[in-house]
């Protein structure tokens, strides 16, 4: 059957809907017109047809003979349109992929490395989510996560990447001052603590063999990023973390005061839910991160 070159397409598209459902309303429900806008269009289609398309007498909405030809050979066309527009629509779709990062790591080991990723894969968008800093959990809305636990998480997936290690930093100025007699510290030697981790210093004077002097002042603050701001200007000593502290040190705004470092009972490890695994942009978003930071 050969079609005018004016028959509209959209005509043709309804058409083929009410055929489908023999109804003018259930076509114009699954079109989102209105049911007159459906019966204007095949009326028109009719015309240029110079046939009905559609018997109207009887309480089914029945095709003519007319209208069953046309539906067998112009619905396989508009199936076939269907799935070509979906293909283009799925090719050029962005793809989004949210990520939960504990904010230090975030903020001086992730980030600073995404462009990386992003490069690879210009198609693939990262939304980085890094509240919640203290619980050892997945954050339910997130894809993928990179936080602290004790021991990987019971029912996900989880991949190790790195202990987390502390070593004592001041600023430059601070470390001026420090002074140690034996295994004693006899200079002014203010200490730092961070609330989720309220006995690491104690940890690390017993390792180390360290003394503290018996009038240091404690000062305690809730998030990483800032114990390590507090200690770069010069506010007493901190226990920052070495993967992420490196950038500090390289660039002199922190010292390392002393080479020992303390490993802590939590590591840094890259979770997600199982099912996550089966999308493309997840997995190559969880394959990127175990080839650079673990």
């Amino acid at each position: 059957m050969t079609i005018a070159p004016k028959i509209s397409l959209r005509g043709l598209r309804t058409f083929c809907v009410a055929a489908k459902h023999h109804s003018f309303r259930a076509a114009a429900e699954e079109l989102f017109i209105t049911s007159s806008a459906v019966s204007h269009q095949i009326k028109s289609l009719e015309q240029e047809f110079g046939a009905e398309l559609f018997n109207r007498t009887s309480r089914i909405l029945g095709l003519t003979e007319t209208g069953k030809s046309l539906y067998e050979d112009v619905s396989p066309l508009i199936e076939q349109l269907d799935g070509i527009a979906a293909s283009y629509k799925k090719a050029n779709r962005r793809r989004y992929v949210r990520i939960s990062v504990q904010p230090f790591f975030a903020s001086e080991v992730f980030v600073p490395h995404l462009t990386e990723f992003s490069a690879e894969h210009p198609d693939i968008d990262i939304q980085v989510g890094t509240s919640d800093e203290t619980a050892e959990r997945h954050p339910a809305d997130a894809d993928l996560s990179i936080r602290l636990f004790r021991t990987p998480p019971a029912n996900l997936k989880s991949h190790l990447l790195c202990p987390l290690r502390v070593v004592p930093t001041g600023s430059p100025e601070f470390s001026q001052t420090l002074k140690v007699k034996g295994n004693k510290i006899v200079s002014p030697f203010p200490i730092i603590v961070h609330t989720s981790h309220p006995k690491s210093w104690t940890k690390w004077l017993r390792q180390a063999d360290i003394e503290l002097p018996s009038d240091s002042k404690v000062i305690r603050l809730d998030s990483m990023i800032a114990v390590a701001r507090a200690a770069e200007r010069g506010m007493g000593a901190a226990l920052v973390p070495v993967i992420g502290g490196d950038r500090w040190f390289e660039s002199g705004s922190l010292i390392r005061l002393f080479d020992e470092e303390l490993v802590m009972d939590t590591s840094y490890y890259l979770v997600y839910d199982a099912d996550r695994a089966r999308d493309d942009s997840v997995v190559r978003l969880r394959d990127w991160i175990l080839a650079n930071f673990t």
